[in-house]
């Protein structure tokens, strides 16, 4: 991590001057490089090697009453803009996230939270086409977390209009004429432990999102639904999780399955510090309204994912091996293929 400078972070916060004045904070940039090698069976792999190249500027500073707000800009490769986000710590009366559509709120964090040593099942080397739930994650959307309590925690969040990103600062993004209006999405996490350490390694997650549409330019017919739950669980050095998803289109017309159900599983074990395996395996299943123009055989309506990993870091560098095999991708029976990835990363 390189400190640039110092600065006054009452700029970052100008908005919140009239809660309370800010204490000068920290700029700093961290940033980090990916090569990888990749080998595809059934396909032409073209050039093997790849790189991604990442640098994530964080602005942090505190007000007078003792709420934080922490500044979050992700450029992702060859230095592109990805997106901002702002962090507000009200302390005990939980926190406040204004995100430019990073996929990391709402339904978005919690579509895959099976445990993995490097990447989800889905992640690693193949186009698999399953249909994962994100809510309002990649629209411009506010969030509140509510502080913990018993173990437990409520995320609410909510897009004003969908499909909308990066909006910039006094400018408007998308339209009420557009097909998709709001979306509310509402994510409750439990760790029952009730103070034992027998439970303190269990996590439930359910969650829900909602997208009102507009029949103006838009295929579906009815508001869309997505669903998410899972359960993980740490036991010293092993992690377990299982959860299902399901997305409801909306789309009534002929010749469209209107419903994608998930399952997900995986076991990770951390063999140490530094070195850590795991299996993972993801299922997408077409489902719904079916008719005579849709061949309604089982390897048309699901792909399967399953994806053995290993990690092992030396400091600032990490050393990752995937091997991934898919049946049906994108729902095309046949469409058989395996990736094995092999990635070197190195954080500065």
């Amino acid at each position: 991590m390189n400190k640039l400078t110092k600065v006054g972070c009452s700029a970052l916060c100008g908005s919140l001057a009239a809660i309370s004045a800010a204490n000068a904070g920290d700029i700093t940039v961290t940033g980090g490089v990916d090569m990888s090698w990749i080998s595809l069976s059934n396909a032409s792999t073209g050039n093997p090697i790849g790189m991604g190249s990442n640098l994530t500027f964080k602005g942090s500073g505190e007000l007078d009453n003792g709420w934080t707000v922490d500044l979050t800009i992700a450029n992702l490769n060859a230095s592109a803009y990805s997106a901002a986000n702002v962090d507000i710590g009200m302390g005990g009366l939980g926190k406040l996230n204004i995100n430019q559509g990073n996929s990391g709120n709402g339904l978005c964090g919690y579509d895959d939270k099976m445990p993995t040593a490097w990447e989800e099942a889905w992640g690693n080397g193949l186009s698999t086409g399953i249909k994962l739930v994100c809510g309002v994650g990649s629209s411009m959307n506010v969030q509140y977390t509510t502080p913990t309590v018993l173990g437990t925690s409520l995320v609410l969040a909510v897009a004003p209009v969908m499909g909308t990103a990066d909006t910039a600062d006094k400018t408007t993004g998308g339209s009420g004429s557009d097909s998709n209006g709001k979306g509310y999405d509402a994510v409750i996490n439990i760790n029952p432990s009730l103070g034992t350490e027998i439970l303190s390694g269990l996590n439930l997650y359910a969650g829900a999102g909602y997208t009102d549409v507009h029949a103006n330019g838009s295929t579906a017919d009815e508001d869309t639904w997505e669903a998410v739950g899972g359960i993980t669980l740490d036991i010293g050095p092993i992690s377990i999780g299982y959860g299902a998803s399901g997305h409801y289109t909306g789309e009534e017309v002929d010749s469209v399955y209107n419903y994608y159900k998930q399952t997900m599983f995986g076991v990770a074990f951390n063999i140490n510090d530094d070195l850590s395996i795991s299996y993972g395996k993801h299922d997408s299943y077409k489902a719904g309204y079916v008719t005579s123009d849709i061949q309604s055989g089982p390897n048309t309506r699901l792909v399967e994912v399953e994806s053995v990993q290993i990690a092992y870091s030396i400091g600032g560098a990490s050393i990752r091996l995937a091997e991934t095999e898919g049946d049906n991708l994108h729902f095309s029976a046949g469409n058989n293929k395996e990736a094995t990835v092999l990635s070197v990363a190195l954080a500065f």
